[in-house]
């Protein structure tokens, strides 16, 4: 696979997003914006060494808002016929006539667009055929079944291969597009110390996504480090109810900044939906908690030098020695709160956890000593208004700082605000899982709740 794969090039996407523009300008509109994009991929999944499946995507398609002063209308299409680009504005602006008025409504402010754009350099192709996919995904899972016996079956293994580009215009002359790519690696199993004790049976799983597949792995560590975890969880145990320091592994902590960003984002505050309504400023974190924000992260799955609006991005710290310094705003939640836009239209930009020991895992579960290890969350459970957090959890109960048996069917409980303040290290066993990036987060006490 290679940048030829793609059916068009940036220029093309350009001025079909310049035809977008003058038609609405001609049709009345006051401003315009539109993005279009395009993208191509192979998925192929094997389980129990067959092929289970093969699915090739190819897409595109534009979207258009436009504006009559401050009334909205929005269509899109996936045809990029000129007759159709002209019939998706028309609907928009059919809609626009019908549209309240918004005072908040409109594109970025021009002062905050991005200018002098440079392509962050983000397509990696991944050159795999079918065949080569399925020799992959069928190598992944035997690794883990090569593990132990006790890996009895096999959710299966996958390997995915994404390419997309796009171009986001604006009336107000903003014009900036490039190519990306996503590629994923991943394998889940399920283990039971017998064939017959269906009963206690434990599933886990692992994944690696990259940019650049020249930074993956040795694919087979990837089913080995899986079977593994299954493994790991044979004999799970029930506890008593206790309050007690709760280590939340790295895949999990990462759900931490992802409750931050959630509470900090526009939407949710000017809804008054947030437990950090007005905590701007404030301290909401333990002092020694840093937390980042930089869109130009080389390789970064969430880098940038513009957001959703074209407004420019920024490196910030959001949080920084406990106290919160920004909020995630994009230009229409900026206006109702009377503020600025972040440039955050779109969600955030490669979120850090900065490290706040030099401790690997292992050094982690001996600072903790005595205490619970979350390995797995499941449900929702946070209150965002509140900030109550209530959540089915799987893992390890730790003695002396170390692994002494599995745990499971227990229900970890808190408030954000105090396990926000009651993180007492944050570690240096970084994993990157989307835009965040974390180590092991120890938060000081939490309730769990068992048998």
């Amino acid at each position: 696979m290679s940048e030829s794969r793609f059916s068009y090039t940036q220029e093309h996407l350009r001025n079909l997003a310049a035809e977008v523009l003058a038609h609405a300008k001609a049709l009345g509109a006051t401003d315009a914006e539109a993005d279009v994009s395009e993208g191509y991929g192979l998925s192929v999944s094997a389980r129990l060494g067959a092929v289970e499946n093969i699915e090739h995507n190819r897409d595109k398609g534009v979207s258009v808002s436009v504006y009559m002063g401050q009334r909205k209308g929005y269509a899109s299409s996936s045809d990029f016929s000129l007759p159709a680009l002209k019939t998706t504005v028309e609907a928009a602006l059919n809609i626009a006539r019908f549209t309240a008025s918004d005072d908040c409504a409109g594109l970025a402010d021009e002062k905050l667009l991005a200018k002098d754009i440079v392509a962050p350099g983000l397509l990696y192709p991944w050159d795999i055929d079918v065949p080569a996919a399925i020799d992959l995904a069928q190598e992944i899972e035997a690794a883990a079944f090569k593990v132990s016996p006790m890996v009895r079956n096999s959710e299966g293994a996958s390997v995915s291969a994404q390419h997309s580009q796009f171009v986001y215009a604006n009336s107000r002359g903003f014009i900036g597009g490039y190519p990306t790519s996503r590629h994923y690696l991943s394998c889940s199993v399920i283990a039971a110390r017998s064939a017959k004790d269906k009963d206690a049976m434990q599933r886990d799983d692992w994944y690696v996504s990259a940019r650049d597949p020249k930074d993956f792995p040795d694919p087979k560590r990837i089913g080995d480090y899986a079977a593994r975890r299954a493994l790991s969880r044979l004999g799970g145990r029930k506890l008593s109810t206790r309050q007690c320091p709760v280590l939340f592994e790295a895949p999990l902590a990462i759900g931490l900044t992802g409750a931050l960003v959630a509470a900090a984002s526009g939407g949710s505050l000017y809804r008054k939906a947030s437990f950090l309504v007005d905590a701007l400023g404030k301290e909401i974190f333990a002092p020694n908690i840093t937390i980042r924000e930089d869109p130009n992260v080389p390789k970064g799955f969430a880098t940038g030098p513009f957001d959703d609006e074209g407004v420019a991005t920024r490196a910030r710290d959001v949080v920084r020695n406990g106290v919160l310094q920004g909020y995630f705003l994009s230009s229409y939640s900026a206006r109702k709160l009377g503020m600025q836009s972040t440039g955050n239209a779109g969600g955030c930009h490669n979120m850090l956890m900065v490290p706040t020991v030099d401790d690997d895992f292992a050094a982690m579960l001996k600072r903790m000593g005595t205490g619970l290890l979350v390995t797995e969350l499941m449900g929702q459970g946070v209150n965002y208004i509140t900030g109550d957090y209530s959540r089915g959890a799987a893992g390890y109960w730790v003695q002396n700082g170390k692994i002494a048996y599995p745990v499971e069917e227990i229900t970890i409980a808190g408030n954000m605000k105090d396990m926000f303040k009651g993180i007492v290290a944050a570690g240096s066993d970084l994993i990157v899982r989307g835009s965040m990036t974390s180590g092991s987060i120890l938060i000081d006490r939490m309730t769990v709740a068992g048998a």
